[in-house]
């Protein structure tokens, strides 16, 4: 496999979420199995290669210079994949010196401070000329500790937590603490295809780990890894070729990195003329950006940008034409002023009072002809949250308690895979927040400003304290509020009043909410226009996850033709002819 076989095979799936990762990790799977460099039949047998790395090790243990490690053969059960016929199957701890460090007592100033590098397991990352510490320790220290003097090319590896598996190669001497083992290999073992052999198993090493807060994979589970050994030619030749591979994967990573940055420009620039309209050429950039944006598109967050900017021109007046012959919203505004002073009081809930005038510092933009500012206590017939007691009315049976992880921050529509059932009494003080269609549900405590609207036919249900519920007036108790609610203008006041420990937003702050209020007749435009677009954006992400489905597939086919136990000439046929 040379790169431009790699590429031309590449070139379809580049942009699948993981594709660059999964390449890397195929290269080292396809190094480790003997897939990668041709085999040459004038190499030295690994067989003969082992046998002279056990008389060394004989000779070493004799001498004092090593410790004595007994390993048993690997058998064939234990082989995880087959090799070629030159190599074989040994484990880590034959082919190498293996050993720990440890941690001397903090409390003794003549440890700490000398001129020995002193490596702990969140600085190995992965670096094959790793020399330097955050700490180092005195001479004193490692003639007084249990230590293993680890010398330039040795390699290390990570036993501890989230950095269990991580490598590194010395290019100097150094001790480490308890987390790390070190191994000087053997003659006739290159360093190199060590380290790569240990990247190529970081995700067995890990799933093998024990221990609950702080898991670790222990020197013993190290040292018995079966481990495939090549001829030492060989070996060099891998090592070569990983690394001409890794670095056509840097500039693929470099090449998508820059496609990425562009689509992202380009849909910024797109979507900040969409927030920032120029009325003369709204609808010019309106239609270029809905034809331009599902090609820039390659990630959901793009989309959400799109769902927020979508909402956003909409509680602007952006989104839709106004009609001069609509109804002003000044108007409607007088109607629901008359209507609210005849409601009756409802036990238990006070009614708005008299809402201050909005300030210039609260209006963030300028309103189109017809539209008004008001608060949103002036639309609603009350605002109100749940009561505290209602844990003693918990049931298996009822009414359907909604809570706040029955909300949502993306939208409104309520989440009801998982519902809480309460039997408050008929007289209970909580019945005063029996959930009736169109009510307006919003977090005031915590994550503030998620959302629920109560549709038709949804049942007797009510809420605790932590959310506010708002009943709008009957005229609007469309979906206009909804979509406000989720907008990024709303969520800004959400985000604005918030105070104390916990995230907080008083009754006042929800009745003084500032609204931007349309005409009628407009506001049930803007809605049909929401969902058209929204509509758009949902097709966009099932379009993207299509995409990368099919990315994935053609990925998954290349890497199981290049990994099934053939010549890799021939293996690549197929994944080439799945990929044009």
């Amino acid at each position: 496999m040379n790169p431009d076989s790699l590429l031309a095979l590449y070139e379809r799936i580049a942009d699948a979420p993981d594709a660059v990762a999964r390449l890397r990790r195929f290269i080292l799977d396809l190094a480790v199995r003997g897939k990668l460099v041709p085999q040459d039949p004038a190499d030295e047998p690994a067989t003969e290669l082992m046998t002279r790395i056990t008389e060394e090790k004989t000779r070493l243990v004799k001498a004092g210079r090593i410790r004595r490690l007994q390993v048993d053969p690997v058998i064939p059960e234990e082989e995880p994949f087959i090799t070629p016929s030159a190599w074989i199957w040994t484990r880590l701890g034959s082919v190498g010196d293996w050993g720990s460090g440890s941690t001397p007592p903090r409390g003794n100033p003549d440890f700490y401070g000398g001129d020995i590098t002193w490596l702990k397991s969140g600085e190995l990352n992965d670096n094959r000329q790793l020399s330097g510490s955050e700490e180092t320790l005195t001479e004193y220290a490692v003639r007084n500790g249990a230590f293993r003097l680890n010398q330039p090319g040795d390699v290390l590896i990570a036993m501890y937590g989230a950095t269990i598996g991580k490598l590194a190669i010395l290019a100097e001497q150094a001790v480490t603490n308890q987390a790390v083992c070190g191994c000087t290999p053997l003659r006739g073992v290159s360093n190199q295809f060590l380290f790569l052999y240990l990247l190529s198993q970081r995700a067995q090493f890990r799933s093998a780990s024990e221990g609950g807060a702080q898991p670790n994979i222990s020197k013993v589970k190290i040292v018995w890894t079966p481990f495939p050994l090549p001829p030492l030619a060989e070996q060099h030749r891998i090592v070569a070729k990983v690394d001409e591979l890794m670095a056509l994967c840097d500039r693929l990573e470099a090449a998508r990195a820059q496609r990425e940055s562009t689509r992202d420009r380009l849909a910024a620039a797109s979507l900040a003329r969409l927030n920032a309209p120029d009325q003369a050429t709204f609808i010019e950039h309106a239609r270029f950006a809905l034809d331009t944006l599902p090609a820039l598109t390659i990630r959901s967050d793009q989309i959400k940008q799109l769902r927020q900017t979508i909402l956003n021109l909409a509680v602007r007046g952006k989104l839709v034409a106004q009609n001069p012959d609509d109804e002003p919203a000044d108007k409607l505004l007088e109607r629901i002023t008359g209507a609210r002073s005849s409601l009756t009081d409802i036990r238990g809930i006070r009614r708005v009072k008299a809402l201050p005038p909005i300030t210039d510092a609260e209006t963030k933009f300028e309103l189109p002809d017809g539209w008004a500012w008001t608060r949103l206590g002036n639309l609603s017939q009350f605002v109100t949250s749940g009561s505290r007691d209602w844990a003693q009315y918990h049931s298996n049976e009822g009414a359907i308690f909604v809570r706040m992880g029955n909300l949502s921050k993306d939208h409104y529509h309520l989440r009801l895979d998982h519902v809480q059932r309460v039997k408050p009494p008929a007289d209970g003080e909580g019945t005063r927040t029996r959930l009736e269609a169109g009510d307006i549900l919003i977090s005031i405590t915590g994550d503030v400003g998620m959302l629920g609207l109560i549709p038709e036919g949804f049942g007797e249900a009510y809420i605790n304290q932590h959310t506010a519920m708002v009943r709008p007036m009957p005229e609007m108790q469309g979906r206009y509020l909804p979509e406000l609610f989720r907008s990024p203008f709303a969520q800004d006041q959400f985000n604005e009043p918030q105070r104390g420990i916990k995230n907080s937003f008083r009754l006042t702050d929800v009745t003084q909410f500032v609204v931007p209020l349309p005409p009628l007749p407009e506001q049930h435009r803007i809605v049909a226009k929401v969902d058209e677009l929204m509509a758009l954006c949902d097709r966009l992400e099932a379009s993207l996850a299509t995409t990368d489905s099919t990315r994935r597939r053609l990925l998954d086919a290349l890497l199981h033709e290049a990994l099934a136990p053939t010549e890799i000439a021939d293996s690549i046929e197929p994944a080439k002819a799945l990929a044009s």
